[in-house]
């Protein structure tokens, strides 16, 4: 199964992938991204992929397998 991998190194917590995916990433209280579940599926695998596109870090990818 696919899954989603941040590099939080590159992360700046920005909100673009929750704008893109807001089911699958939240940015927390503190202004930290938090993945709600790194499962990427058939049903969210659109959002997760324009979410990794649209990083402008390229904090974000997929993992197959």
């Amino acid at each position: 199964m696919a899954k989603i991998s941040v590099d939080w190194d590159l992360c700046e917590s920005n909100g673009i992938c929750e704008a893109m995916a807001p089911d699958v990433f939240e940015l927390d209280d503190e202004d930290l991204l938090q993945i709600e579940d790194p499962a990427v599926t058939d049903e969210n695998r659109e959002r997760v992929e324009r979410a990794v596109a649209g990083c402008p870090r390229a904090a974000i990818s997929i993992v197959e397998g």
